[in-house]
């Protein structure tokens, strides 16, 4: 697939717009590093794109509405124009197909996330016999098979490779065992092999993604083994992975924080509430005691390991004790960075019949949960200040006058760089901070100590 050659013999220009999680970023640069094998070429300027690709996401709220909004606007960009090729691309396209053909005449090409290795004869297709297409079978070996023949030109500091996708859990609120298809875990030597390519050409951080990450099994090759695989990697400094599912939060995964010298101490791991009888209702198939123990487990091999988390709140039959007991996990385990949504109903799922409860209860849940963690993010970096800590140091800040990296935790840092700084790990002495970002400055003596 891919040989067939653009008939028009033209260089082609492709936008992209990517809405939603990691692995929606990483499959947009994969799509490109796809197409350019017939003759398009990335653009940052949708005005002149031949193409305007629309990568989806359905997991949050009026996610399909989105979508047509998003080519309502674009109708009125090129209305003056030539019209480009529109594709949408993701897990809304999976969810909806054909009817978005059917809806929006204005839309060329549907294509699902299991189909991508078959895009450009997609659009070579599409472009000789001038027929809308809607390509959205589950695939995913052969997807992964085709991409492997193709480098993955990311070019970034912090990289992201997927390494399993789909989910087997069917958690009542969620659409991705339906728009990802079943679990699928990649090759062991396929990973490693774009790990090695990344790292090859300028890579420091490799990001491990899955909808449930944790749950990768190749052979006799379970996460646990991957990440010291890829640790054997010279260039590469930091290891990270997401998403989590706590079922999946195995032993010998935690046993890797004692020994490896490359896996960030941030954990992410999607909790969604306080109460077992929600997570029991949600079918999340893990209690908040097993939740707790994983925490227990990691915090005893290195205090310094953090938490992050999703939360959903307003669940259907969420009743006040049901969120005391999220907010009390909440103070507990302090969380940073985490992630809270008011509950919204996705078709075709178990929860999208289930009643509502009233939305101005929820708001005012929502509003409170999401206080307690900024106030956890904002006591995290505080404690930061006046103290030391290595940052990876991803580029030059939009004004081009300091740089910007990366904490162990994820945590944005600007401060006093320059461009050579670029790639390297490097002590940044924290003098103040806000909510979502540390600044410092480079502290040259190498004896000074690492918080």
């Amino acid at each position: 697939m891919g040989s067939r050659k653009n008939p028009n013999n033209m260089i082609q220009k492709i936008f992209i717009k990517t809405f939603g999680c990691q692995m929606n970023e990483y499959d947009s640069n994969r799509i490109y590093d796809t197409v350019k094998k017939i003759g398009f070429q990335k653009t940052e300027n949708y005005e002149e794109a031949n193409c305007y690709l629309l990568n989806t996401c359905h997991i949050r709220d009026k996610a399909k509405e989105k979508v047509y909004h998003e080519i309502g606007r674009v109708k009125k960009i090129f209305r003056s124009k030539q019209k480009p090729l529109v594709i949408i691309a993701g897990c809304v396209a999976q969810a909806e197909n054909q009817e978005m053909l059917k809806r929006e005449p204005y839309i060329d090409l549907v294509i699902g996330p299991q189909s991508y290795h078959k895009i450009n004869d997609t659009i070579l297709n599409h472009i000789e016999k001038k027929k809308k297409i809607e390509e959205t079978e589950f695939d995913a070996i052969s997807k992964f098979d085709y991409l492997n023949k193709i480098n993955n030109d990311s070019g970034k500091i912090s990289s992201f490779l997927t390494i399993q996708e789909g989910c087997d859990k069917f958690c009542h609120f969620c659409v991705v065992p339906y728009t990802r298809g079943p679990e699928y875990s990649r090759p062991l030597e396929q990973i490693l092999d774009e790990a090695k390519y990344l790292a090859d050409n300028g890579a420091q951080e490799i990001v491990l993604l899955g909808q449930n990450v944790n749950a990768y099994s190749y052979e006799q090759n379970k996460l646990s083994n991957l990440i010291f695989e890829i640790e054997k990697i010279p260039q590469i400094k930091r290891i990270r992975y997401t998403t989590s599912h706590p079922k999946d939060m195995s032993d010998d995964l935690i046993e890797v924080y004692k020994s490896s010298k490359k896996l960030m101490p941030l954990v992410h791991l999607p909790v969604q509430s306080g109460s077992n009888k929600i997570l029991e209702r949600m079918n999340r198939k893990h209690t908040i005691s097993e939740y707790h123990k994983i925490f227990d487990k990691l915090k005893d091999i290195n205090p310094n390991i953090e938490f992050s988390s999703d939360f959903i709140i307003g669940y259907p039959g969420e009743e006040e004790e049901d969120f005391q007991a999220t907010f009390e996990l909440i103070n507990k385990i302090k969380f940073i960075n985490s992630f809270s949504f008011i509950f919204s109903p996705r078709p075709g799922t178990v929860a999208a019949d289930l009643e509502l409860i009233d939305k101005k209860i929820s708001m005012e849940r929502l509003e409170i949960i999401q206080n307690q963690l900024f106030e956890n993010q904002i006591n995290m970096n505080k404690s930061l200040e006046n103290k030391t800590i290595n940052v990876l140091v991803e580029n030059l800040t939009d004004d081009k006058t300091q740089v910007f990296g990366r904490s162990e935790y994820m945590t944005s840092v600007i401060f006093n760089g320059k461009k050579e700084d670029i790639g390297k790990i490097l002590p940044v002495r924290i003098n103040k901070s806000n909510r979502s970002t540390l600044f410092g400055e480079i502290i040259n003596n190498s004896n000074q100590k690492v918080a």
